[in-house]
């Protein structure tokens, strides 16, 4: 671990972003443009204290997971990203299509959709962010295990299909298969993507009938209706923004203008999680 150029980098990490660059809105009486060390540690999740330390040469050695936080939170390149690895002492992530380090260019985009639901997908269906309106439709997204794969929870978890009304649930299957096929044909053997496939041949026998129908895709629906336990369906148009190797996608949920779906969507941005009284 070299604790001197590690707190160096993050410094100059820091020092050069704006709060407008990861969501933030900058306030009165800044003294200096770059994020403060709090603004750094409440995007982490780690304590002030702990992050000052590293700034000042005097922290432990951060874990992976803590590295990864901050790589996203310092809106790193993957380049960047494997740098801070190495100063930190670790080896650097092993690459592949499934590889959880948001692109920073989708999470600027995404920093600035506050009025509207979207998240950033990987090539496997896992939700890597997601903003509040986004969370509030799908909920929290899981974040260890084979259950990050929405294709996984499709066809295993029930509960995971009540997001989409009965009648498109066919077709909704149809395309979770027909993404991870496409995800599995890109990724080296022994990945992720393999893991899936693998688990859901063993467990599902709707999954094994539309596996062999060699349908591929990657493109997705130019129209959704989410179904939301609180307000009901919404009506939603599809668009996705994709990173140049096709790894991770923006998707962006946007109702009609002065629809019933906008207006079931500013009030689900005054609840949240909330229930209805």
């Amino acid at each position: 671990m070299n604790r001197a150029a590690l707190a160096d980098f993050l410094r100059r990490r820091r020092e050069a972003l704006r709060p407008s660059d990861v969501g933030l809105v900058p306030g009165p009486r800044r003294r200096a443009p770059g994020l403060r060390r709090e603004e750094v540690a409440a995007l982490t999740g780690m304590s002030v204290d702990y992050y000052a330390r590293l700034e000042q040469q005097r922290g432990p050695q951060p874990s992976e997971q803590m590295l990864a936080a901050l790589a996203r939170a310092l809106r790193l390149t993957v380049e960047e990203r494997d740098y801070l690895f190495r100063l930190a002492g670790h080896g650097a992530p092993r690459r592949a299509p499934a590889d959880s380090h948001v692109a920073p260019a989708l999470l600027r985009v995404l920093d600035r959709l506050e009025d509207t639901p979207a998240l950033i997908l990987s090539s496997l269906g896992e939700t890597l962010v997601q903003n509040r309106l986004a969370e509030a439709i799908f909920g929290p997204a899981p974040t260890t295990g084979l259950a990050r794969s929405s294709a996984y929870r499709w066809f295993t978890d029930p509960a995971s299909r009540e997001v989409y009304p009965p009648e498109d649930h066919e077709r909704q299957a149809r395309s979770q298969v027909a993404s991870l096929r496409a995800a599995h044909a890109a990724a080296c053997p022994g990945s992720p993507a393999d893991d899936v496939l693998r688990a859901l041949l063993r467990q599902s026998p709707e999954f094994v009938r539309l596996w062999e129908l060699h349908e591929v895709s990657r493109r997705f629906e130019d129209h959704k209706t989410l179904v939301h336990p609180e307000v009901g369906r919404i009506d939603v148009d599809c668009q996705a923004l994709f990173t140049e190797d096709q790894s991770q996608a923006l998707l962006v949920l946007t109702p009609a203008p002065n629809s019933e779906a906008e207006e079931k969507i500013r009030l689900l941005a005054v609840l949240g999680h909330e229930t209805f009284a």
